[in-house]
Parts: C-alpha cells; sequence; structure tokens
C-alpha cells in the first residue's frame, strides 16, 4: 500500500479514514488546507480540524482527488 503524499492533501478531496466516525461514515471532504487540515463528515456534516501530521497517518486512501 503506498503511504498518502503531503501533495496529495488539496481542497475539495475526498478521503477515506481508518476509524469510524460516529454517525458511521468514513469519507470526509477536505475543506481546509494548512497546518491543520479542515475535514467535514460526508454523512452528518460535522466539522473538525486535524494536524497535518496525524491525518497523513490516519487516511486509509484518496477516494477521489481534485484535479484542478
Amino acid at each position: 500500500m503506498s503511504r498518502v503524499n503531503s501533495a496529495d492533501i488539496q481542497l475539495d478531496t475526498i478521503v477515506r479514514l481508518r476509524k469510524k466516525h460516529p454517525c458511521g461514515s468514513t469519507d470526509w471532504r477536505i475543506v481546509r488546507v494548512g497546518a491543520d487540515i479542515g475535514l467535514l463528515c460526508l454523512t452528518c456534516k460535522r466539522k473538525l480540524l486535524v494536524p497535518r501530521g496525524k491525518l497523513l497517518k490516519q487516511i486509509k486512501h484518496i477516494v477521489t482527488l481534485n484535479d484542478e
């Protein structure tokens, strides 16, 4: 399995995380990029901020990549 690169973190990219959210979803949309990454749950629309290093370890794979 290839590791997710920091360059793959772009706005509106949908990622699948290793752990489920309490609502049952594992898919998140990236809504903010910086030192902290903003995520939006695709099921319940909950927003949260995760440090970049922690998020890179939590990503299982990228579902869709925003190609601008």
